[in-house]
């Protein structure tokens, strides 16, 4: 494998870039390309799995924000690379799936910031409709909140969020000593498959999200309360049998929905906004 071009990281861009050829191999035998998919790459750094992808995939999308990355990338591999220099989360998934006929959905694959993991999480999740799976590579704390159970510390909105809309998988550990600078920590990668409808019905998805960021951003007090809250934000009060003692952390993500779906039916859809 070519060293290809080296990068000064940038610790403003949370640059740890992955040198390990071995967890390289590894990393692209649990993603297995194939000849008829299109692929898209977040931050493809200095390239090491972007030089494996290159001709392996119909079409590879890289996304980078460093202009010195996207330059160097763009000079080795020419035609067979299309690249964009924008920030990730800017990126319309759907309207790139459209323009690049993947009926299916992209696929999408990354050593993602430490920084923006969460948002990149979310973003995959919010479009999960364009995206046929994800392999992502973040921090190993950040990766067992995703598949955390109730009452557990790590348990919260990921946790719910990745329960009902995915399939999702640990599939090993990467050591510091893989990346350059070394980060502090231990890294994973995960493997997400969006599923073709949540695991279990739900009234209104729209409202299911906000409830459970609400519940979770005051996740010690018990669900009677913010749920009283959160009614008086529909101007209505949270109907009596529905007085939970519990706290939220407290709750399957398949009793959440439950939840969601009770509330919305006796707010009245007409209330919501």
């Amino acid at each position: 494998m070519r060293s290809g071009n080296r990068l000064r990281p940038r610790k403003s861009l949370g640059q740890h870039f992955l040198r390990d050829q071995n967890i390289t191999r590894k990393i692209l035998a649990a993603f297995d390309p194939q000849p008829g998919q299109v692929v898209l790459e977040i931050g493809p750094g200095e390239g090491v799995l972007t030089r494996c992808l290159v001709g392996a995939v119909r079409v590879l999308v890289a996304v980078e924000i460093d202009p010195r990355a996207v330059t160097a990338l763009r000079n080795e591999l020419g035609s067979g690379l299309e690249i964009l220099q924008q920030d990730i989360l800017e990126l319309d998934f759907r309207l790139t799936a459209d323009r690049l006929g993947a009926t299916d959905g992209i696929r999408v694959i990354g050593n993602i910031p430490y920084n923006i993991t969460t948002p990149i999480l979310f973003k995959v999740l919010d479009e999960r409709t364009a995206v046929k799976d994800a392999l992502l590579m973040m921090q190993r704390e950040v990766s067992r909140r995703l598949v955390a159970a109730p009452g557990t510390k790590d348990y919260g909105i990921p946790s719910v969020f990745c329960r009902i809309f995915t399939d999702t998988e640990l599939l090993f550990d990467v050591p510091p000593t893989a990346f350059f600078p070394r980060p502090a920590v231990t890294s994973s990668v995960v493997h997400l498959e969006p599923l073709g409808r949540p695991r279990c019905p739900l009234d209104d998805e729209a409202f299911f999200r906000r409830m459970v960021r609400f519940v979770f951003g005051q996740r010690r007090k018990m669900l009677r309360n913010t749920l009283a809250v959160l009614a008086g934000e529909y101007d209505a009060q949270l109907p009596q049998d529905l007085a939970f003692r519990e706290r939220p952390e407290e709750l399957t993500p398949e009793e959440l929905v439950a939840l969601s779906n009770t509330l919305y039916q006796r707010l009245g859809p007409g209330r919501h906004r």
